[in-house]
């Protein structure tokens, strides 16, 4: 009616809508009038509480009520429950979108590396992360490293073995993780000539390749196999690096294996 400017009996006969449809105005019962006054006096009481709670509440005062009626009357009261203050860790993001695979890409072997977490479990013992190291234009793992924790100065330790086993990168890719960003690593990778390049913060589509390792990794290795102490973790972490690297055939290779696809390119150098 606003657009075309035709009339509400034209519209309605457009639509095949009876015109009482549009002339329709809900009555708000005593009752709901009453319950929405009682629940809005106990979200004033209790203002870091839910709609849940709240219906506990309300019950208890003899109400006969669900959550969902609840709910429904909670969002058009506009309640929602204030977000709780955080502490500022004072580390921000420090990429952008200018830095994703696809907008700087890697010109050859060993120009750049990406790297990020992943997490698992032992049996006995509790949670354990995996730092996976990737060259991301031969998809070839350089080495994980499999720790209870791992902060900035074990993966620096991690990165300085990596270098003299397989050279130093133009740059390393990553997401903003507070380990990534510390003063620690980044100082140690610009003394070495190394460029640390972050992504936009959420997200992990910038860092494609080594995102696509983890989660073969999760596939292959961390959702089969059981294991029971770090050391097995490690030994397992380990043999499945070679396998990827030298047996299983990689489709954006051309069917290649990593380490095939890496010999039969000439190293990247500046």
């Amino acid at each position: 009616m606003r657009r075309y400017k035709v009339s509400e009996r034209r519209a309605c006969t457009l639509l095949g809508q009876h015109r009482s449809t549009q002339r329709y105005r809900p009555i708000v019962s005593s009752e709901e009038q009453e319950l929405v006054e009682a629940m809005n006096k106990l979200a004033i009481k209790h203002p870091r509480w839910g709609y849940r709670a709240i219906t506990k509440l309300l019950k208890d005062e003899g109400w006969k009520v669900n959550s969902k009626r609840i709910e429904r009357l909670w969002r058009l009261e506009g309640h929602r429950v204030p977000p709780s203050k955080t502490k500022n860790s004072g580390q921000k993001a420090l990429g952008g979108p200018e830095n994703s695979s696809r907008r700087r890409p890697a010109r050859g072997v060993h120009d750049v590396w990406c790297y990020d977490f992943v997490s698992a479990r032992v049996r006995r013992g509790g949670p354990i992360r995996i730092l996976n190291v990737v060259d991301e234009y031969s998809r070839m793992s350089l080495g994980s490293k499999v720790s209870r924790s791992i902060g900035a100065t074990a993966v620096v330790a991690h990165l300085e073995k990596l270098f003299e086993t397989h050279g130093t990168p133009s740059a390393i890719r990553s997401d903003n993780g507070r380990e990534f960003i510390a003063s620690t690593v980044i100082d140690w990778l610009r003394d070495h000539g190394v460029e640390p390049v972050f992504i936009e913060k959420g997200c992990p589509q910038q860092n494609p390749f080594v995102e696509r390792f983890n989660g073969t990794m999760r596939r292959d290795l961390l959702n089969v196999e059981e294991f029971n102490n770090i050391t097995e973790a490690r030994v397992l972490v380990d043999g499945f690096n070679h396998e990827y690297n030298t047996e299983r055939p990689h489709r954006a290779l051309g069917m290649m294996t990593p380490l095939a696809f890496a010999a039969s390119r000439i190293v990247f150098a500046e």
